[in-house]
């Protein structure tokens, strides 16, 4: 009895212990957040016409942003340029240790120089500037020490609020790095909507992954030709059946005399009319007006409408014609098998 006494009491302990933890745990992660929250807000306020300035140098660059920096700010930098390319600023990070030893040399007269640096001291990245200064490369410092050796020797400096850092004894690099990340992203947007670019242009730039098929035309994976599968509106159900077999979409799009669609088959509605399937025609049993959308339209505006309307395929069309069906895109055209965006 003392032995199961004395196991409970320790079991009892050690939950209490685990429960302590885990909400100290949990205040200090939304503690980091709110204060990283508050160095944002103080970021946007700090904002002046130096950002405006440096929008337009990099808006003038004739060949690319040269982005760098060490530690953190050096991840920072890598992050930055890459957004930098993916917005339509063609840009490239430099390693500013490697940069002394030969790295330098990527960079040219026409190009821009930021170098992201949170004590403005860095060793690192001197002999990278006085380089880029020596050929007549403009550099951006960005710090949050204004009086700093890389604020004096750059062209343009960005000033960063000084703020305490979320880190025990504000060492490490958080609230600094985060601001630094949040003021290159507000570079790259700024100089993106300077340039006009849309989503086409943006959608060149992402080719691969969700980006890029959800900025794709539906005409790009759109069926159409011989895997069109379309009826009359007297054809005999059973040769319906056929059609929708055959084509493999599950649906059938119901055309009148003059080719325009004015209906459309699914299982559900062979379900809904199970009595018209052996004896009835196309008519009879198709959804009269079914939802289309234009050939031109983006991948990303099919899935909206479908899961708007909670329907699951499409027919397209024409602007100019917009009664003629050109293809049928499906929602498993565009998402995976197991789509976690469509509600059915």
């Amino acid at each position: 009895m003392k032995n199961q006494l004395s196991e409970l009491r320790d079991q009892a302990e050690s939950d209490t212990l685990t429960a302590f933890a885990s909400s100290a745990n949990l205040e200090v992660g939304r503690g980091v957040v709110r204060l990283e929250a508050e160095a944002l807000s103080q970021l946007a306020d700090h904002i002046d016409e130096s950002f405006a300035t440096a929008v337009e140098m990099i808006l003038g660059c004739r060949q690319r942003v040269i982005v760098s920096g060490m530690g953190k700010s050096g991840h920072v930098a890598r992050k930055i340029a890459a957004t930098l390319a993916a917005t339509g600023t063609p840009a490239l990070f430099i390693h500013a240790a490697e940069a002394a030893h030969g790295d330098v040399g990527m960079i040219s007269a026409g190009d821009v120089l930021i170098v992201f640096s949170n004590s403005g001291a860095t060793l690192e990245v001197q002999p990278l500037c006085i380089y880029a200064k020596a050929i007549g490369c403009p550099v951006i410092g960005v710090s949050r020490n204004p009086n700093s050796l890389l604020m004096r020797t750059a062209d343009l400096g960005l000033s960063l609020p000084i703020v305490e850092e979320a880190c025990t004894s504000s060492l490490a690099p958080t609230t600094s790095s985060t601001m630094m990340l949040a003021l290159g992203d507000a570079l790259a947007v700024a100089a993106m909507r300077a340039r006009g670019l849309s989503g086409p242009d943006i959608r060149a730039l992402h080719p691969g992954g969700e980006i890029g098929l959800n900025l794709r035309s539906v005409e790009d994976v759109m069926h159409s030709g011989d895997r069109l599968p379309l009826v009359g509106l007297k054809t005999p159900m059973p040769d319906v059946l056929v059609t929708m077999t055959e084509k493999r979409l599950g649906i059938a799009g119901v055309v009148d005399e003059q080719g325009q669609l004015v209906g459309i088959i699914t299982d559900g509605d062979l379900r809904r009319n199970a009595r018209n399937i052996v004896f009835g025609a196309a008519a009879d049993v198709m959804t009269a007006a079914p939802r289309t959308i234009p050939r031109t339209a983006r991948v990303q505006d099919a899935l909206e409408l479908m899961n708007t309307h909670r329907i699951t395929v499409l027919f397209i069309v024409d602007q100019g014609r917009p009664s003629i069906p050109l293809g049928v895109v499906q929602i498993y055209d565009i998402v995976s098998p197991t789509p976690t965006s469509f509600v059915p």
